[in-house]
């Protein structure tokens, strides 16, 4: 993975990671499916823009995906985000619904959430690859072993920090967290489940009440215009 690029609060934390046998084996994992011509999204220029936009010591909230949108020019490294002038995907159509209910935030024009990256929202998926048009397809080759060891990162920091862990499969991740901070869940915003759940868990406004509470300031969740 040649086209590492990720804040330098990261690089240290995560050399350990980084010079694993599992990172070297994922490696030749992608390179071999990309020699066959697979393509993998999203760009590896992008595969840590989670990581540049949000320093360690910065981070107040983590979302948690599964793994990158499969579409065509959807996935950009930030978990449920798409860049400007992509349609958003149902999944990321509930979450403004929610914004919409619980902090009376208009529907936004994009699904560009760059702006929370910037303000300490760890836009973190489980699994950081996919190959086009196959969900799931770069499981359990070694991603899910990287996240946790970022998680414990941010487990260990002196600040308390909010996650909201939305579906199962990011709530496994609750295992590294300890009680000094906040952790909600909520059903996964997809069509499939977003009304067993995740309407009305009122997560935004919980995270912010709680940074407020322990003296940080609170997320912006508006999506200013692009």
């Amino acid at each position: 993975m040649a086209e590492i690029k990720l804040h330098d609060s990261w690089k240290a934390p995560l050399q350990g990671e980084f010079d694993s046998p599992y990172m070297a084996a994922l490696r030749q994992f992608l390179v071999g499916e990309k020699d066959k011509g697979k393509r993998i999204f999203p760009a590896g220029s992008e595969w840590f823009r989670a990581l540049d936009l949000t320093p360690l010591d910065k981070v107040k909230v983590v979302i948690l995906g599964q793994d990158p949108y499969h579409g065509e020019g959807q996935a950009h490294g930030l978990c449920f985000s798409v860049k400007p002038g992509v349609r958003p995907p149902p999944s990321l159509v509930n979450i403004c619904k929610e914004l919409g209910t619980d902090l009376g935030l208009p529907r936004p024009a994009h699904g560009f959430l760059e702006s929370w990256a910037q303000q300490g929202v760890l836009l973190l998926n489980s699994v950081m690859t996919v190959e086009m048009g196959m969900a799931a397809s770069h499981r359990d080759r070694g991603w899910e072993k990287f996240t946790d060891a970022i998680i414990r990162l941010i487990n260990a920091r002196p600040d308390p920090v909010v996650f909201l862990l939305w579906g199962s499969y990011a709530q496994k991740k609750a295992a590294f967290v300890d009680s000094r901070h906040l952790v909600l869940k909520a059903a996964h915003p997809s069509p499939l489940s977003a009304h067993s759940g995740f309407f009305g868990c009122r997560h935004f406004s919980k995270a912010n009440a709680f940074l407020e509470a322990h003296g940080q300031t609170p997320i912006d969740w508006s999506l200013p215009p692009v």
